[in-house]
């Protein structure tokens, strides 16, 4: 849709087949741009279809369609848009009680359907405590609405997830990576469900209590949760990205209402993740990733060689986007004990995986013809190819973290664009604040 605003633009007409179910996401992309009306012609074949017969069969049946579209003299609300939303909305847009609220932010689509804390300006104030920007600042214009993140309303999402002050300066380094890459845009709004992934490195981990041991990726911590949580209200609510408005995940992934852990530091044999990207190790950062899938196996064996196995006989042959690997302390130990530094087993992993010759036909297809292979290039004879390849787009295509407790389970994400690793600035008052919440942590009953 963005290119046919571009040509409109020119002054010349467009006619844009969109896939007859994407209606509402082409509208939303064409409003983004300032032309809420634009004309397209619904088809029905999936844009990912590979069948040709079916995609002449679809053009075919709405190419008259077309002739109509680019022909037809335009409308009153085509030659003049109305704004569909006020210009000047009020401060306050509702009052009653806690159920009341959250029906009403619900029905609004401002929720991500659990129930939301108020933002009352009271609780908005005390969040904005965690950040020395002033309230009206802009942190940074969002894809694809190109909503303004400002200090203000990042601190109104965070209050809703249930936040505490001390999480913004983590939030809005958050925004910070989400506009660092165009791609991330794509990855939220893709037909692939593709899932932020966001790790802490520092003494920030720390200070807030994000986890980075047993259960790391598993509800319980209101660091983990309300962090991960903030940022897909943000992404709904500042971005722009709406479930089956402008996200049109076919499948859906359950990493999209929280996915937050922090890197198990102080149990891995190398360096942390922030170091290893260029940063201090007193320095706090944050990293995403959007990755697709996630899985958990146990490894063929616990010493290095059955780890870095376990990973190359992993690893999807179509697969396409970055590869990390999640080791807990005990398989990083073990890794490193067999003599590889971080790098070297990153190497081994790409050396190593190979999609074996006789491979494509083994599945029935006619490897003679072109088809879908994911991104893998051919690096011998018959259709031998290797998976993962170093590119100029992404130069270290896989990543290693340490996360979790001591076990031999491994996890493995895969998909999206190449990881964005930001710095987290923290406030004056950082120590005052870190003293005031340190202590809300869970303290279980014992049977």
């Amino acid at each position: 849709m963005y290119d046919a605003i571009y040509i409109e633009a020119q002054g010349k007409p467009t006619a844009t087949y969109i896939f007859e179910h994407f209606q509402n996401d082409a509208m939303s992309a064409a409003s983004s741009k300032g032309m809420p009306v634009v004309r397209v012609v619904p088809e029905t074949i999936v844009s990912e279809s590979t069948v040709l017969e079916d995609i002449q069969v679809a053009v075919k049946a709405a190419f008259n369609k077309v002739v109509e579209v680019l022909t037809k003299p335009l409308t009153e609300e085509e030659k003049s848009p109305k704004r569909r939303e006020p210009e000047n909305p009020p401060r306050i847009i509702f009052k009653g009680t806690l159920t009341e609220v959250n029906q009403f932010f619900y029905q609004r689509g401002w929720t991500d359907g659990l129930p939301v804390i108020p933002p009352t300006e009271e609780a908005v104030a005390e969040m904005m405590t965690g950040t020395d920007l002033p309230t009206d600042h802009i942190v940074e214009k969002l894809e694809p609405r190109l909503g303004k993140a400002t200090i203000e309303k990042i601190a109104i999402n965070a209050v809703m997830a249930g936040c505490l002050p001390t999480y913004m300066p983590l939030l809005i380094t958050g925004v910070q990576a989400l506009a660092s890459n165009p791609a991330c845009g794509m990855m939220a709004a893709s037909t692939g469900s593709f899932a932020p992934f966001w790790l802490v490195n520092g003494p920030i981990a720390k200070d807030i209590n994000v986890r980075s041991t047993y259960g790391a990726s598993s509800p319980g911590d209101i660091a983990n949760a309300s962090i991960g949580r903030a940022m897909s209200l943000i992404t709904k609510n500042i971005r722009g990205i709406r479930k089956q408005v402008e996200d049109m995940g076919v499948l859906g992934n359950p990493g999209k209402y929280s996915w937050v852990v922090a890197e198990n530091e102080e149990n891995s044999p190398w360096e942390s993740l922030h170091v290893e990207r260029g940063l201090k190790k007193e320095d706090s950062a944050l990293t995403l990733m959007f990755p697709q899938s996630y899985q958990q196996m146990m490894p063929f064996g616990t010493d290095a060689k059955g780890i870095l196995a376990t990973v190359v006989g992993i690893i999807v042959p179509a697969r396409m986007g970055s590869f990390a690997v999640l080791l807990t302390p005990t398989n990083a130990a073990s890794v490193a004990k067999g003599g590889y530094s971080k790098k070297q087993a990153k190497e081994y992993v790409i050396k190593n995986a190979v999609v074996p010759e006789g491979y494509y036909k083994r599945l029935g297809l006619d490897d003679s013809k072109p088809f879908d292979k994911g991104n893998v290039v051919i690096t011998g004879a018959g259709n031998k190819s290797a998976i993962i390849v170093p590119s100029p787009r992404d130069p270290d295509p896989v990543q290693i973290f340490v996360v979790g407790g001591f076990g031999s389970w491994m996890g493995i994400l895969q998909g999206g664009p190449p990881p964005v690793t930001k710095k987290v600035e923290l406030p004056k008052n950082w120590a005052q604040l870190v003293k005031k919440y340190k202590n809300i942590v869970p303290n279980y009953a014992r049977y």
